[in-house]
């Protein structure tokens, strides 16, 4: 006779607050030349990972985001009741 498992609780929401998200400290991430910020239009001098012109906080943003619509999909398709 075999054990049932009981599931376990989805882990707490992790707290988000701006800035803590991404760490650019190093100088990669900064450009002597301004361009417009992929997401909202305004000049910066900081590039992401693929060296595009983007703030840290729109970065932040915009992976809040993503993981936000990942998890609502995962749900939708009845990967978890």
């Amino acid at each position: 006779m075999t054990a049932r498992r009981r599931r376990r609780a989805p882990p707490a929401e992790p707290e988000y607050r701006p800035g803590q998200l991404l760490d650019w400290r190093s100088s990669e991430h900064w450009s002597e030349r301004e361009l417009p910020c992929r997401y909202c239009g305004f000049p910066t001098h900081l590039r992401d990972s693929r060296m595009k012109a983007a703030h840290k906080t729109c970065a932040e943003d915009a992976l809040t985001i993503q993981a936000a619509e990942a998890a609502d999909a995962y749900h939708q398709n009845g990967q978890t009741t």
